[in-house]
């Protein structure tokens, strides 16, 4: 590191569980960020602020008015803009070393096991379950770690997916497909801005974790959290042996179409 980074990260190098050695895998790391609405807007915040060397923003929506309650990353300014082009502009202010790579479009299959494979950690920020799944499935197959995340009304939850592991459950695991889940619609049922702050947040600081090799942290556990009476309740998950996508015997799970890309 130079003398400006020295500086920058300066309060990072303090910290007995990062100092230089762990700046130094920041700045070598490569994170994927799917969804840059209330979610990604503030985990990609945290990312770019912490030296996170290459950020890839993939969002194909425009920044609408309505967004501008919780989306922090965008500006009025940039209201019909493309989130990615707006959530560079925003990143590059804040750390011109980081690099962003917008992608504004909708990922299929195998795009999105290419993007997942150039990655070191993925935070998935959408909102809606055909994203999750298609997200999940790649991160197994490819062996990625993956930062889940999900807000709505005022309930939110993060799970943190390391398949490094042999042992890892994954999201499936969690919320299996084959249930038929109802699907909440930020935009009918309404989301409490503050709390996909803390759920991104969250989300940027079990990625970094992850990059630097911190063991603390939420691999195997789902945190739910009620901004409400800020009761957080934290439970371990465990891998499903029969599980369709890491199970002794997976198999494939058509998709379902996505409703709402960003809460």
């Amino acid at each position: 590191m130079n003398d400006q980074q020295l500086l920058r990260y300066s309060r990072h190098i303090l910290l007995e569980e990062i100092g230089i050695e762990g700046q130094e895998r920041l700045l070598g790391s490569r994170a994927l960020i799917i969804g840059l609405g209330g979610l990604g807007s503030p985990a990609a915040l945290y990312l770019a602020a912490s030296g996170v060397g290459q950020l890839t923003l993939c969002d194909h929506d425009t920044v609408d008015f309505s967004n501008l309650q919780r989306q922090i990353i965008h500006r009025t300014s940039t209201v019909g803009q493309p989130k990615v082009l707006s959530a560079k502009a925003a990143l590059q202010e804040i750390n011109p070393e980081v690099g962003c790579i917008p992608l504004a479009e909708r990922v299929d299959e195998t795009r999105l096991l290419e993007l997942v494979a150039q990655a070191d950690v993925v935070l998935d920020c959408s909102d809606n379950f055909a994203t999750r799944y298609a997200v999940n499935r790649a991160c197994v197959v490819q062996r990625i770690p993956l930062v889940s995340g999900a807000a709505i009304l005022t309930h939110g939850q993060i799970a943190v997916f390391d398949f490094r592991r042999d042992d890892a459950p994954c999201y499936n695991c969690l919320f299996s497909e084959a249930s038929e889940a109802p699907e909440l619609r930020c935009a009918t049922t309404g989301v409490f801005a503050p709390l996909v702050g803390i759920i991104g947040t969250m989300q940027a600081a079990e990625a970094l974790k992850l990059l630097i090799g911190i063991e603390q942290g939420l691999s195997g556990k789902l945190l739910f959290v009620n901004a409400m009476d800020m009761n957080f309740m934290r439970s371990d998950l465990s891998r499903d042996a029969s599980c369709c996508v890491c199970g002794d015997n997976p198999g494939r799970v058509e998709a379902r179409a996505p409703v709402c890309e960003n809460p």
